[in-house]
């Protein structure tokens, strides 16, 4: 007998089925062709909800590359290696390795800074993080003065929150744009705005512009260390969104912070294009300062390479989630042209390395030095010393500009792991050849921007009026 009365969500429910995005196209299909109750039942099953998938129940092994030499860095290790053996329990996951600049970041289960998570036809937006293609680009002015380079890129750069005015702005190429309005995920007006507004800006906390000599040629380079800004942090969120729906349906034992997007979907494949897409912006971002440095100063370009070292690389069927990890191999960077970049800390040379991928190292090497304590450990760390004095001691010698005009202490050489013991590590177990050295000469950085943060000046205004109505 046919199905004579049309068919609705509620019979679909009653069927025993949860309400899904397929409802509206099945209910169409069933009453439109009026399926008999047996021919229903036989076109629902392509709808019946898979297993769910469970967590491995043990880590799936991965390469430690890093160990211990001190106390405080014997904890550090303990608090990676616990929560990485919580990262590889995810049922994506296939390989992993962490580096010696490695340091735990939010909740346990949360891939560390300094790791490197394998997974198979799966992109874990969480596992790239809201910094998505963070990076570092070099540009060789040749001989030219590291002052004028200094004095150039500070006119150049802007660090901080927001972006840059409508008359401040650098020219958006019209094939990036293009590129934006042609993904789902970044063609909003919104998005393309703040796109727009953060081309030729590098944001606050670790992202710095360098500029230093070559200890091989002696020419003055320039590096900058940013990520996407506005426009990835976006993007993340909206990564995150889908792969949490994802995550309820196919494994709700999975850590919210590793949840995953099948690549082999739609949202997959889109979602895929769209961080290739936010890698070119981060890219043209580090060239728009470059090229506008090079113009204020007068000089020619001689070289310019770059690397990201927070992005999920495509080798296959299997995604590489590097979360603070630079890439040697060079099938992960489809636009190479030159070696690496590990920068340490502002008082230590950027490190120009190449290497090849070991089982151990899976094609990447570290990204800088990392963190034993949080910045505001570390700042208590410090006692009741006086900021400047601090500052003096630990920048003797070089040109340290903070675009905020406050010193901000968290990001000063003692706040980062011994470069000493990074370059040792990197050498012990692998992990690329330094084949060059870029000497500090400055750093220009965003500074502790909050500090006169126009809502802490209101705040401030607003308790002197207040103690000034109590004296009254």
């Amino acid at each position: 007998m046919k199905n004579k009365e049309n068919i609705n969500g509620k019979t679909l429910i009653d069927l025993g089925f949860t309400p899904d995005s397929w409802f509206k196209v099945a209910i169409e299909h069933i009453n439109s062709n009026q399926l008999e109750e047996d021919e229903i039942k036989d076109y629902l099953k392509q709808f019946k909800s898979k297993p769910m998938i469970p967590l491995h129940k043990e880590p799936i092994p991965y390469a430690v590359n890093l160990k211990a030499e001190n106390e405080l860095e014997a904890i550090n290790v303990g608090q990676v290696i616990a929560t990485m053996d919580e990262v590889m329990k995810t049922p994506t996951v296939v390989s992993g390795s962490i580096m010696p600049d490695a340091c735990p970041t939010s909740a346990i289960g949360t891939i560390p800074v300094g790791g490197v998570v394998v997974a198979k036809n799966a992109i874990h937006p969480g596992m790239h993080s809201a910094d998505i293609c963070c990076s570092v680009m070099l540009t060789d002015f040749g001989k030219a003065d590291p002052k004028t380079i200094m004095d150039a890129a500070y006119d150049s750069t802007h660090f901080g929150p927001g972006g840059r005015d409508r008359n401040n702005q650098y020219m958006f190429p019209t094939e990036l744009l293009e590129a934006f309005k042609g993904n789902r995920f970044l063609k909003d007006d919104h998005f393309i705005q703040v796109a727009r507004k953060h081309l030729g800006t590098q944001g606050d906390g670790n992202h710095f512009l360098f500029v230093g000599k070559s200890k091989k040629t002696g020419n003055t380079m320039m590096i900058t260390h940013h990520g996407s800004r506005g426009v990835g942090a976006r993007l993340f969120t909206k990564g995150m969104k889908i792969a949490e729906k994802f995550r309820k349906k196919l494994s709700p034992e999975t850590l919210k912070q590793n949840a995953w997007i099948p690549f082999d979907t739609e949202e997959g494949k889109e979602y895929w294009d769209a961080l290739q897409i936010v890698r070119q912006w981060t890219k043209e971002n580090h060239i728009a300062i470059h090229n506008e440095t090079a113009r204020k100063a007068d000089v020619k370009i001689e070289n310019r390479f770059w690397n990201e070292h927070n992005f999920v690389f495509k080798d296959d069927d299997l995604f590489y989630h590097a979360k603070g990890a630079t890439p040697l191999n060079e099938k992960f960077m489809p636009d190479i042209t030159g070696p690496r970049l590990i920068p340490l800390n502002m008082g230590e040379p950027v490190l120009i390395v190449e290497g090849e991928s070991t089982t151990s190292n899976l094609g990447f090497a570290p990204h800088g030095a990392g963190r034993n304590v949080s910045r505001t450990k570390h700042k208590k760390s410090k006692g009741d010393k006086p900021i400047e004095e601090i500052f003096a001691e630990e920048t003797q010698g070089l040109d340290i500009r903070f675009f905020s005009k406050e010193i901000d202490i968290s990001e000063l050489p003692s706040a980062y792991k011994s470069a000493d013991m990074v370059r040792n590590q990197m050498e012990e177990f692998g992990l690329g050849k330094v084949i060059d050295e870029v000497m500090p000469y400055g750093s220009i950085m965003a500074g502790d921007y909050e500090k006169n943060a126009p809502w802490k000046i209101r705040k401030r205004l607003k308790m002197e009026r207040e103690k000034l109505k109590i004296k009254s």
